[in-house]
């Protein structure tokens, strides 16, 4: 890896400045340098921790996260600080956003819609995935179209979810994940010790494993420990990215700067810069989750080769969504609640997770103090959302009809889905959005932001997949 001393880079020119090394960032990077020649910057405020590190130690970064913002809310917002950003603590779950999650105005009347649709994107999904080697059901493709096979096979489902695919066989699904199946030349297979936020074998897709190409690049510069302040900019363009290491400030300039810290960091650096304004910081928000519970009437579960074995759309999509949001139900292969306790019955228990889609609030915000902290504003989720979890609930005993159900038993509301999207929204008109369709900001012209503080608007599922594809449409379309 070519590491500068930040110091070093004081007045120096690349054609590419990149802030963040999370999904966003490294996907346009690697998009980049199949298609444009020019030497790039990667600006990132954390420190290398190799994988042997992070298991060590126990954590994912030297640097917590929650002390670089503030809020008022208890509400957690997780991410990592560190190369690979978000790739280092994610769990691996990549299913793409439904083809009506970006039609939610046009079909439903609530929401909005985003500037592409999933014909759009459904190329560089494919991209992604290969570049993630990720496992998956090829029957999924009845509900999420695609055109390019799944690169490795699925996860094995749990002997309940047998049962509910061949009764639902256009709902249910093995989970595609990020977890190999099969080893690869970067990764061990999947050893389903359920600890994938440090997955033990290097078995999850990281920055680390499967972007050593990017980050080792002779063309790629990585300053670590190295802080994105403000911009500089003149006129409609970005003319400079100020940067901080060891108390010291410095300038670097380019022809393209790119915004890929995450839904808090990002849009804080803007308002840094005198660039805010209008929705920049507004709307954060991510998809909101519950742990159901459901006892098993004589029938063992558990035994799936992962950590999370499927995917449930049967509550995903209709005209109910002008009511109340998509439900996406997620099940697990842990003993979340604890195992049974009737002899005999230890597994006779199907942990799920329900999560639904949100609606963007402008009270949901991000804004900066006196000295440039920021601070997040926190109301809450939509009563849309709170309606869809709802709904969803009194809908599993139809949903799971196929099973032998004991009960059915709410245990609680999840935190937080550490999801942050939405500060710097994707749209046509900048009266309601910050960034175009290609992803560049509606008045800096030079200005890329890559993240999932792109979105729109929210969907049930996992956005890292999204991302990451986003990424590579944007770098393409350069």
């Amino acid at each position: 890896m070519n590491l500068a001393d930040p110091a070093a880079l004081a007045d120096e020119h690349f054609d590419y400045v990149v802030i963040g090394s999370g999904f966003g960032s490294t996907f346009f990077v690697h998009k980049l340098l199949e298609t444009r020649p020019g030497r790039v910057l990667i600006v990132e405020w954390g420190e290398h921790h190799p994988h042997g590190w992070q298991i060590e130690k126990w954590k994912n970064s030297a640097i917590d996260g929650a002390t670089t913002y503030r809020s008022e809310s208890d509400k957690p917002w997780h991410y990592t600080v560190a190369l690979g950003g978000g790739t280092n603590c994610w769990y691996g779950q990549t299913p793409r956003l439904h083809p009506t999650d970006f039609r939610l105005k046009s079909l439903y009347g609530v929401g909005a819609d985003w500037p592409i649709d999933y014909d759009a994107l459904e190329p560089f999904y494919g991209q992604a995935e290969t570049i993630m080697s990720i496992s998956g059901d090829p029957d999924m493709a009845k509900v999420l179209p695609r055109s390019t096979p799944f690169p490795q096979p699925a996860h094995r489902m749990t002997t309940p979810e047998h049962l509910l695919k061949k009764a639902q066989r256009d709902w249910h699904f093995a989970i595609p994940t990020a977890r190999a199946r099969v080893a690869t030349e970067q990764r061990a297979a999947c050893c389903a010790s359920f600890t994938c936020h440090r997955c033990p074998a290097d078995a999850k897709f990281t920055a680390l494993n499967g972007m050593k190409s990017v980050l080792e690049h002779p063309r790629v510069t990585v300053a670590l420990s190295t802080k994105a302040i403000r911009f500089d900019s003149a006129g409609d363009s970005v003319s400079a990215l100020v940067i901080e290491s060891a108390g010291k400030q410095y300038r670097v300039t380019s022809d393209l700067f790119v915004l890929g810290a995450n839904a808090i960091q990002s849009p804080a650096i803007l308002q840094r810069s005198s660039m805010g304004g209008g929705l920049t910081g507004k709307g954060l928000h991510e998809s909101l989750g519950t742990h159901v519970e459901v006892l098993l009437d004589g029938l063992d579960s558990l035994d799936g080769s992962t950590i999370t074995t499927g995917l449930n759309y049967g509550l995903y999509d209709g005209p109910f969504r002008k009511d109340y949001a998509a439900a996406l139900v997620s099940f697990e292969n842990r003993w979340v609640h604890g195992l049974r306790t009737e002899p005999g019955r230890w597994k006779q228990t199907l942990p799920l997770i329900i999560m639904t889609e949100d609606l963007p609030q402008d009270g949901n915000n991000v804004t900066i103090d006196e000295h440039g902290m920021p601070v997040v504003s926190w109301i809450g989720p939509s009563d849309y959302a709170r309606r869809g979890q709802k709904e969803a609930f009194a809908k599993l005993p139809k949903l799971l009809s196929p099973l032998p159900v004991e009960d059915i038993i709410f245990r609680s509301d999840r935190d937080t889905e550490s999801h942050l999207q939405g500060t710097l929204r994707m749209g046509d008109d900048p009266a309601s959005s910050v960034i175009d369709s290609k992803m560049i900001h509606h008045r800096w012209r030079n200005l890329a932001v890559v993240g999932s503080s792109a979105f729109t608007t929210c969907s049930a599922s996992n956005p890292s997949l999204t991302v990451a594809a986003l990424s590579l449409r944007a770098a393409s379309l350069l």
